[in-house]
């Protein structure tokens, strides 16, 4: 996450999911628990659910200098697991619940704002119809809420960051 921060002006982040599948909705649940730990106008925030295209224009409008999609995708790993991927690597990815698939639009990104885009993969517990996160993902998503906050707030502050990369 470090190397891939390196260089960061402004940076947005995009909560992805669908909040009717349950653990799906991770990404959008770690874009709410930062909104409550981080405070800085060089961030953006955006609860996109299932539709981050309609996003497109406040998003590049803040002209970032990286932007991190962060959404639930199935890895193969124990819930929980984090993966931050580029976007070639999306495309691999073998589950979508959104209208636009993530990898056409973070080339799409790329395009238009010039920002270097990666996914931060949640892997999911439970993808089924139904509400709320399971245990193992609130944990996740707290976790990597508070390592985000701290990650951002540091490099952004420019504080010298010791936390783990």
């Amino acid at each position: 996450m470090k190397a891939w921060l390196s260089g960061v002006e402004r940076v947005v982040i995009v909560g992805v999911g669908n909040p009717l599948r349950m653990d799906d909705h991770a990404g959008v649940e770690v874009v709410k628990a930062l909104k409550k730990k981080l405070k800085n106008s060089r961030v953006r925030l955006f609860e996109c659910e299932s539709v981050p295209e309609d996003f497109i224009e406040p998003i590049t409008g803040f002209k970032p200098t990286h932007i991190l999609l962060v959404d639930a995708a199935l890895l193969g790993e124990k819930p929980g697991f984090l993966k931050l991927m580029n976007p070639k690597e999306i495309e691999m990815i073998p589950i979508s619940t959104h209208t636009l698939p993530l990898n056409i639009l973070s080339e799409y990104l790329v395009e238009v704002t010039g920002a270097k885009v990666a996914l931060l993969a949640i892997q999911p517990k439970e993808t089924g119809f139904g509400e709320g996160l399971t245990e193992e993902l609130s944990e996740a998503v707290e976790r990597t809420a508070s390592m985000l906050a701290e990650v951002l707030e540091n490099l952004l502050t420019g504080l010298k960051w010791t936390a783990r990369g």
